[in-house]
């Protein structure tokens, strides 16, 4: 018998190591919830500031993240999670988990550096008949290809002898992380029935959802199917908001109405698509189109969703242009700078597009955020002088804002609502002139609510 072959077993007794490269925000999670589940977890990171807070007890983590800094804390302190910046800590890990970046750059090719070190430091250090696991999210063929070869040169081994290999894709999101990581579905992906019934045996003692098998290239076109059709969703979503623009309707109210029709779900629209997987998972799954990605029906959704912080700085220097205010040396604020409402999750946010847009323009430019870190404090302040503010996120913060106290500490009441946070009435009542995206200007004559 090989020391594979009863691993299944060892797992569920809690008999291994189990090691997770990268501690963001799904390394982290993952590890957490692992070491909660009774596992030894070890985790690496290139970061030595991230590795000396996890090392702590400290979440490097902020916004709002239901106890994961408690969970943190405990694992830390009873000895279930420690951390390093150095490979050779995993040395005795029976599993390990890959939770690395892979990231999309202008050429819209998925770019694999970090997965491909990761596999070229782990590989020295990998114990026999060990199993890893890719959770990070990559395009169809990557893990039985890529990271199979890659793994196979840095250990000198085969995989199915030397190591064995499965891919389980992430499903969290900020916000949720532990409780994603905790009742979401998971595809195990695996290269082959023994490494599908060791991933068995692991993820079924901390995930409560179902648990369903498959190979790896089926496993890595559902994360990415699923993200990608989120994306198109979306930009259909956008394209009616400027098409009511056009026509004199409210999106809003057009959406709600159609969504009464069984079967119908038309997402929100906003001011374009943040965060670290949607606006790059949907071109891991066109790469296998090749030269057609360009024109497929996915790449169409990215445009389109990647256009959306242009219309929301036109819609800005559309209102200061209706009351007499030149771009140049305008004073705008912007109101959120994460991509998600209560987070600090800044990656791919469409509030940096839009400030650079505004900036060029030659706007002077100031972002509130109360959970990103140099953009917090009071909201008020930030806005006093301001000539226009825009509301980029969802911010509870901001939905509850006093927006009476908001327009008299501005310069000029005017406001752009790109995520329809405030109640247009309200906004009245404070005597702001607004814009709301995909919305009229002015009620078209015979609106009725």
């Amino acid at each position: 018998m090989t020391p594979f072959s009863g691993l299944p077993g060892r797992i569920e007794a809690r008999e291994v190591e189990v090691g997770v490269v990268g501690l963001g925000y799904v390394g982290l999670s993952a590890a957490v919830a692992i070491a909660r589940a009774g596992y030894r977890v070890v985790g690496v990171d290139r970061l030595p500031e991230r590795v000396a807070a996890v090392s702590t007890g400290l979440c490097p983590i902020a916004g709002e993240e239901p106890g994961l800094a408690d969970l943190l804390a405990g694992v830390v302190a009873g000895g279930g999670l420690r951390a390093s910046t150095d490979y050779r800590a995993l040395a005795a890990c029976e599993v390990v988990l890959l939770c690395v970046d892979t990231p999309v750059e202008g050429d819209h090719l998925p770019h694999y550096e970090a997965l491909l070190s990761a596999c070229a430091s782990l590989g020295p250090v990998l114990a026999p008949g060990a199993l890893v696991i890719v959770e990070s999210t990559v395009g169809p063929g990557t893990t039985s290809g890529l990271v199979c070869s890659a793994l196979e040169r840095a250990t000198g081994g085969r995989e199915g002898v030397r190591f064995h290999l499965g891919h389980c894709p992430e499903r969290v999101m900020p916000g949720r992380l532990l409780h994603n990581m905790r009742v979401m579905d998971r595809v195990l992906g695996a290269c082959s029935p023994a490494a599908a019934a060791a991933m068995r045996a692991l993820y079924g003692t901390f995930v409560e959802g179902r648990l369903d098998e498959a190979d790896t290239v089926t496993a890595e076109l559902v994360k990415t199917a699923e993200n990608a059709y989120r994306d198109v969703g979306i930009a259909f979503a956008n394209q009616l908001a400027l098409i009511c623009e056009r026509a004199g309707a409210d999106v809003w109210r057009v959406r709600e109405l159609v969504n009464r029709s069984p079967g119908r779900n038309v997402l929100l629209p906003g001011s374009g698509v943040g965060g670290h997987c949607i606006p790059k998972d949907p071109w891991l799954l066109a790469s296998v189109l090749g030269e057609d990605a360009g024109a497929s029906l996915i790449a169409a959704a990215r445009r389109l969703n990647d256009s959306m912080p242009g219309h929301c700085a036109e819609l800005t220097v559309g209102i200061l242009g209706e009351h007499g205010v030149s771009p140049e040396g305008a004073a705008v604020v912007v109101l959120g700078a994460s991509y998600l409402e209560e987070s600090d999750d800044t990656r791919n946010s469409p509030t940096a597009t839009l400030v650079g847009l505004l900036q060029q323009l030659g706007c002077g430019v100031r972002i509130h955020d109360p959970f990103v870190p140099g953009h917090s404090g009071d909201v008020i302040d930030a806005a006093r002088g301001a000539d226009c503010a825009v509301v980029m996120v969802a911010h509870e913060a901001y939905r509850r804002i006093d927006l009476r106290a908001l327009a008299a500490a501005m310069r000029r009441p005017l406001l752009v609502d790109t995520r329809r946070a405030l109640d247009p009435a309200a906004l009245r009542a404070a005597s702001f002139a607004f814009r709301v995206l995909g919305a009229p200007a002015a009620a078209p004559a015979g609106w009725v609510r």
